[in-house]
């Protein structure tokens, strides 16, 4: 049985103390545009690089959910998997953040296990995994309250089932839902082996125009299905079926089109031969 889940970043991707961590998001906050009123949102799209890279896009979509009101349980998908992996979840117990411990969502979260061959509770799943935990800081701050059911999903058609099972599951215990799905996007440069265009400015250009945009688009559309195919043919999205699985969550409720509330990649903040995209999107 799963009882705290100790966070692993804190103090390296973004910091140690409920005092930095909320200076650092008040000062996020500051850095370029918030999106208005929320009105009926339901989900987003948010990078989970080091708080340094980006941090600010994960903290401006949250932000922008928590401005529709206060939701019984946000499930995060995330997760770095192929179409091999295992989805996993916890079922029980808390994940530790600076502001206090979010508690697993424990009766929503035991039917979903019920419904699909998830490796439940092991800490070896989730144990060096940031996608998850760098969004948890930023779910606590903005739903203190709220319940949280963490989910590695894996690129395949699943993805599409599971994000609809997540919204029929919270409608049949009546509670208010918002999903998140956590990925970066292209990772390109020698770092990554990945060196299609070279390098150099060209290289940055078609990563940020055409490459990014593709799988973006495909966000922005609420295709699921594209973006699991974007990403394992494109090398788009590190996790494209946690995207995609918050995305067929958010068709579900009703959402027809994603927003996107800005896009950056880690050259911005660190020039370099190899770079990162990140998106933040909210549907």
């Amino acid at each position: 049985m799963a009882t705290i889940r100790e966070a692993i970043f804190s103090g390296s991707w973004y910091p140690a103390s409920a005092r930095e961590c909320e200076a650092q998001i008040q000062a996020f906050m500051t850095e370029g545009r918030l999106a208005g009123e929320g009105g009926d949102l339901v989900g987003g799209i948010v990078p989970h690089a080091g708080w340094f890279f980006s941090g600010s896009i994960a903290c401006k979509v949250i932000h922008a959910l928590s401005r529709s009101g206060s939701p019984d349980v946000v499930v995060v998908f995330g997760m770095h998997m192929h179409p091999g992996s295992t989805p996993c979840m916890y079922t029980a117990g808390q994940w530790e953040t600076p502001f206090g411990n979010l508690k697993i969502a424990t009766k929503m979260a035991g039917k979903l296990a019920g419904k699909f061959p998830f490796s439940v509770n092991r800490d070896a799943d989730f144990s060096r995994d940031n996608t998850i935990e760098l969004q948890c800081p930023f779910v606590k701050y903005f739903f203190d309250s709220t319940e949280f059911i963490p989910i590695g999903v894996p690129p395949t058609s699943f993805a599409l089932d599971l994000g609809e099972a997540v919204v029929e599951t919270a409608d049949s215990l009546d509670l208010k839902l918002v999903v998140l799905g956590s990925t970066d996007l292209t990772h390109y440069g020698p770092h990554y082996g990945f060196l299609d265009k070279g390098t150099g400015p060209e290289a940055l250009d078609w990563v940020r125009n055409e490459n990014d945009q593709k799988v973006i688009d495909a966000m922005a559309a609420m295709r699921p299905e594209e973006v699991i195919k974007q990403g394992l043919a494109n090398r788009n999205a590190c996790c494209s079926g946690a995207a995609a699985a918050a995305i067929s969550a958010g068709v579900k409720k009703g959402a027809q089109q994603g927003e996107c509330l800005t896009y950056a990649t880690s050259a911005d903040k660190s020039p370099g031969s190899s770079f990162v995209g990140y998106v933040g999107m909210v549907f």
